[in-house]
């Protein structure tokens, strides 16, 4: 089971340079397969409000997360301490321990294109990267 990460999401739903690697990883896998934190869900909503994208945020929700069945996950309050560890431990902001934080609760394999998650025990994957793991 993968965490994508909100970059990797908002790769796609921005067209950005790497859309294509982000729309063939989410082609090839099964949604119920794929984890979206609460945190990073409120982060996509934030910034596509601000660009007055909220059809498109609409959308989002409802096609790609609900439709698919991607999992929602989240930290609990008490779990939110051990987070603030995790931004010690690893040098992590805060909404990269959030990720690191759920997916070592959830046994998840991180899917983001941020390096800073490169210098954990958990380390990542890029969308490429997972493609390469599993069968045509």
């Amino acid at each position: 089971m993968y965490l994508v990460d909100s970059n990797i999401w908002l790769e796609l739903l921005l067209e950005q340079e790497k859309q294509e690697e982000v729309r063939e990883f989410l082609n090839r896998l099964d949604g119920n397969e794929l984890s979206i934190t609460e945190f990073s869900l409120y982060s996509i909503g934030l910034i596509l409000t601000q660009l007055k994208k909220q059809n498109l945020f609409e959308d989002f929700l409802t096609d790609t997360i609900m439709s698919a069945g991607v999992h929602c996950v989240r930290l609990t309050l008490d779990e939110l301490k051990e987070l603030l560890l995790m931004t010690k431990q690893h040098l992590l902001d805060f909404d990269d321990a959030y990720q690191y934080t759920v997916a070592e609760k959830y046994d998840l394999h991180i899917v983001s294109f941020d390096t800073d998650f490169d210098r954990t025990p958990r380390g990542r994957m890029t969308p490429q990267q997972v493609l390469k793991t599993i069968t045509p």
